[in-house]
């Protein structure tokens, strides 16, 4: 006897995947409901197959009603064990039309902790939105269990055959301190909303951003060990990094095409080739967000984290889309390699060098318990320079709060002109341009009426002038492409990028403002004086860490901003050179008598 179901969500197929689109209040009949991985196959009243997501429907009831809701709002379908949380994360299957479930609850600017700024709105397309991307990514609990079908010399990548990804996802998801309206995958906080740049920190996860702040390393005694530890040392611009003698680079590319469950769902997996090994290995996009997720965890304190490319569900599979993923993708890796910390760290190495399955395992279960995390990373820093007054501590980290977000409002203001430019060369700019061309082959035409000897050498020139304005509307539109597209997705890198400073220099300003109250601590005996003074000299090696941190941001800003400009002006000249011979190509075919 066929069994029926009542649709309680609206669920909108996705074209190639064998999904069947339902209503909300339709009545199904269930064909298959052993499929797994959260789904049934049912068919509708139309005769039409498909797979529908479990949790959007009910078995042999009607879908239930809420008194004065306009709306219903759709679950996340659950894949396997564990219910995927981002409804735009790569590789999940819900409707487009629910909601993400980590995004926060409020879409202030990351930077509304010092100045109340909204932050604009972000799409993944220049010529419709100002800001970019939205940037803001939580892991998802996608199963790993099909059998990978990316390139034959490769290893197939991280849990090709079996794994226990999932089990470990729905651990986490079980830990969170914050309702699930503000909180995305392991009781994490989307700061600044769903619109902003800024980091995911957790805020349960890791002790660093626990409710005890950053006292828990301030007066800690735990030591780090000695191969842990990171240096700081004094350059002519002040506190740096140690730098590797050969910076890390590493390539995306070639993205495939991989299926699973026989065949029903697919997927994009790219190859990626370090340059210290020049072997390639295979990742998805839910591999990259774990990565993001374990970065993120264990500096995120320290060094500021930018979130993982827009994720997508709906055309996930054109072509222009995986293009643009991989070309940020790309840029997200690079921007990891170049930082000394991040590419030296041992969770980066395995998700570039790993060997086989046995070694991915092994590598991932050591990088999920590591307990040097949050702000506890400060325990493994080491600044080769004398304790900084609590005074110059501070008026450091206020300088550099100042200049982030000047920058901020800098770039921001970039992508919203770069926008308007975008839109205008690629729709009315062209458009007049071509009606010049129009309106001087036109008037060739009248003047071919005329009947007069000696016409066709104006009528010709005429006609020529008018040709060359219609391939000049041509070129303006097909110019951002080749020049501001590089301008925008810079700053729109930097964006993400300075969206994760508030957090950062949160950590410091919470460090500061406890040491402020040393003087009070100690006199109701909270801490001793020695407490006091480990709390100051613990601080300043924070401060050095921003400083050290900042310097590298300053001397990648200084290239990247001389690369892409150098490139867009070469671009541009180009551009005005060919307008230029062509005009004046047009102008010499004109006689004068």
């Amino acid at each position: 006897m066929a069994v029926k179901a009542q649709v309680l969500y609206d669920f909108s197929a996705e074209p190639g995947n064998n999904e069947l689109t339902v209503k909300e209040g339709e009545t199904i009949t269930i064909t298959n409901q052993h499929i797994g991985g959260g789904w049934i196959e049912a068919q509708n009243s139309k005769g039409e197959v498909g797979l529908v997501p479990e949790d959007y429907i009910e078995f042999g009831k009607s879908a239930p009603s809420f008194p004065g809701a306009t709306s219903t709002a759709a679950p996340t379908p659950s894949v396997g064990n564990a219910a995927s949380t981002d409804l735009a994360f790569f590789d999940s299957y819900a409707p487009t039309s629910a909601p993400a479930h980590n995004q926060a609850s409020n879409g202030n600017d990351p930077w509304s902790v010092w100045n109340a700024d909204p932050s604009r709105g972000s799409s993944n397309n220049w010529a419709s939105n100002p800001e970019g991307t939205q940037t803001g990514k939580s892991a998802a609990g996608d199963p790993w269990g099909s059998v990978s079908q990316g390139h034959p010399q490769a290893y197939q990548g991280p849990g090709a055959e079996d794994d226990e990804w999932d089990d470990e996802w729905d651990d986490i998801k079980s830990t969170g301190g914050y309702a699930e309206s503000e909180a995305g995958e392991g009781g994490a906080l989307q700061r600044g909303g769903p619109h902003a740049s800024s980091m995911k920190i957790s805020l349960n996860k890791f002790p660093g951003f626990s409710k005890s702040g950053p006292e828990l390393y301030l007066l800690c005694k735990q030591v780090a060990k000695s191969k842990d530890k990171l240096a700081i040392y004094l350059g002519e611009v002040g506190p740096v990094w140690s730098y590797p003698d050969t910076q890390l680079d590493c390539v995306v590319a070639d993205p495939k095409k991989g299926s699973k469950m026989y065949g029903l769902k697919s997927y994009i997996e790219y190859q990626i080739t370090a340059s210290t090994t020049n072997r390639p290995v295979n990742h998805r996009y839910k591999h990259f967000d774990w990565l993001y997720e374990r970065l993120l965890d264990k500096f995120g304190s320290a060094i500021p984290i930018p979130s993982l490319p827009d994720k997508q569900v709906t055309g996930r599979f054109e072509e222009e889309f995986i293009k643009m993923r991989m070309e940020r993708l790309q840029g997200w890796m690079s921007r990891m390699c170049r930082h000394p910390v991040i590419s030296g760290s041992e969770v980066f190495q395995l998700f570039l060098t790993y060997k086989d399955e046995k070694d991915w395992k092994t590598g991932k279960r050591k990088a999920e318990k590591d307990e040097t995390v949050g702000v506890m990373i400060f325990t493994t820093i080491e600044p080769e320079a004398p304790d900084l007054d609590p005074v110059e501590v501070e008026q450091k980290c206020e300088q550099f709060s100042r200049f982030t977000k000047a920058m901020d409002d800098g770039v921001k203001e970039i992508l919203t002109v770069g926008n308007e430019h975008w839109k205008r060369c690629t729709g009315p700019l062209p458009k007049e341009y071509q009606r010049i061309g129009k309106a001087f082959q036109n008037l060739s035409s009248v003047f071919t009426s005329s009947g007069y000897q000696g016409e066709s050498t104006l009528t010709d020139a005429m006609t020529a002038a008018g040709k060359t304005y219609e391939e000049i509307a041509q070129m303006v539109a097909e110019q951002p492409k080749k020049d501001l597209h590089f301008v925008m997705e810079t700053n729109n890198e930097y964006k993400g990028l300075l969206g994760c400073f508030p957090d950062t220099i949160g950590v410091h300003k919470a460090a500061i403002d406890k040491v402020k109250e040393g003087d009070k601590l100690v006199a109701t005996s909270k801490i001793t004086p020695q407490d006091k003074v480990t709390m100051a000299k613990r601080v300043s090696t924070m401060s050095y860490t921003l400083q050290a941190e900042m310097n590298h941001f300053h001397s990648n800003r200084i290239y990247d901003y001389n690369r892409v400009m150098q490139l867009y002006l070469e671009e541009q000249v180009k551009f005005y050179e060919t307008i230029a011979a062509k005009l004046r190509q047009a102008h010499g075919q004109f006689t004068t008598m």
